[in-house]
């Protein structure tokens, strides 16, 4: 187990450099063309970081559904592997607490790729951050939000915030609601690898390079209209915590 976390350790710290150099040749690259660096191109470097990052972890990707090309996506939150999981899956801007901002090379991609941050104590960020998901929601790349506020166990879908619904409620734009699971071997349950309560960054991270067997499972589920925040809200959390379930049915008579 130790020497196979050291080799995915090697892998990821050379991941990671690669994935900083292809930001500043596409820059370079997309700068010599004569047009700026935008955020369609923030948010593609990103779905190649994310890929090249899952991999060196050594995760493995199913997707279920067609993953979508614009609007709003909402998804369960299980831990920060959710940001490369996701990202791997599909091209998308991520909605992420303010901390996020501050962590070491992390936050660094993160702001490169386009993520718009949030403090959900604050109405003025709230207001911000919905100002900057309606922007983004005007370009051919979805936004991909985690209403729960928080990562979790697994155990349950927690209840939805719906204030940041409100950019796709007044465009009208589609909403997308998205299940995460883990699916774990080597005697590991989901909840051994989630990220929640207290535990540390990089204890979990060592946990997740001396995993043996680690595969990612989302579903996407049809793209929808709503007439308010708060049914988005209150039907996208049913959409998310059903497609759990069934899956959590699935895999028990796989087994």
């Amino acid at each position: 187990m130790t020497l196979r976390a050291l080799r995915r350790a090697v892998a990821l710290a050379f991941a990671l450099a690669v994935c900083m150099a292809d930001y500043w040749l596409t820059r370079i690259r997309i700068g010599l063309s004569g047009r700026g660096f935008g955020l369609t191109d923030r948010a593609q470097w990103l779905h190649r970081a994310c890929r090249r990052v899952l991999r060196a972890f050594g995760i493995r990707l199913t997707v279920c559904g067609p993953a979508p090309l614009h609007g709003l996506v909402v998804s369960n939150h299980l831990s920060h592997l959710d940001i490369m999981i996701m990202g791997s899956a599909m091209t998308c801007f991520f909605v992420a607490k303010t901390e996020i901002a501050g962590w070491p090379y992390f936050g660094r991609a993160a702001r490169s790729g386009g993520t718009v941050f949030i403090d959900r104590k604050s109405r003025a960020s709230v207001a911000d951050a919905s100002h900057h998901i309606a922007e983004r929601l005007d370009l051919p790349v979805p936004v991909l939000l985690f209403p729960e506020g928080t990562s979790t166990d697994g155990s349950s879908v927690l209840r939805f915030h719906s204030s940041l619904f409100e950019p796709a409620v007044a465009t009208s734009a589609p909403v997308t609601a998205a299940a995460i699971r883990y699916v774990v071997h080597d005697g590991f349950l989901e909840s051994d690898l989630c990220w929640f309560d207290d535990a540390s960054f990089l204890p979990h991270i060592w946990r997740t390079l001396r995993t043996r067997g680690f595969s990612a499972e989302i579903t996407f589920s049809e793209p929808r209209t709503y007439p308010d925040r708060r049914t988005a809200a209150a039907a996208t959390h049913d959409e998310v915590a059903s497609m759990r379930a069934n899956e959590s049915k699935l895999l028990a008579v796989s087994s």
